[in-house]
């Protein structure tokens, strides 16, 4: 109990984006086709017209793998006090989120790029947080 009231924060802040990134990641396998779908109109007119479909995958693969890295991060922290693999899954949230970045950017979407910098912000505090 000691462990889990003195990385609160940290915690919190990783609930927060496993919330995030496997509801997103679990959201694209239940509904692949039609998020498919919604991406490429999203980015009919972008030099990623043609990439849709692996760059999608790509991000599935990115969200899913910082969900389970932070985890079970979180039980690490939780039990042992290491932030290692919470730290690799919030690195990996924050480099999910630049990649989405620039395609939000390429779309001509800005305001969902500047939705984008809030979660990324919420990601490098974890990072700050979990590298002490």
């Amino acid at each position: 109990m000691e462990l889990i009231q003195k990385n609160a924060t940290e915690i919190l802040l990783l609930l927060f984006l496993i919330v995030t990134f496997l509801q997103s990641g679990i959201d694209k396998v239940t509904d692949w086709n039609g998020n498919l779908s919604f991406i490429k109109d999203h980015f009919k007119n972008s030099p990623l017209k043609n990439l849709v479909s692996p760059l999608l995958a790509i991000i599935l693969i990115l969200e899913l793998m910082a969900g389970a890295l932070m985890f079970v991060g979180v039980f690490q922290l939780a039990t042992t006090g290491q932030t290692n693999l919470a730290l690799l899954g919030a690195e990996l949230s924050a480099v999910c989120l630049i990649f989405l970045l620039v395609g939000q950017r390429l779309a001509k979407d800005y305001a969902g790029a500047m939705t984008l910098a809030v979660y990324f912000i919420i990601a490098i505090f974890g990072v700050y947080l979990l590298n002490k």
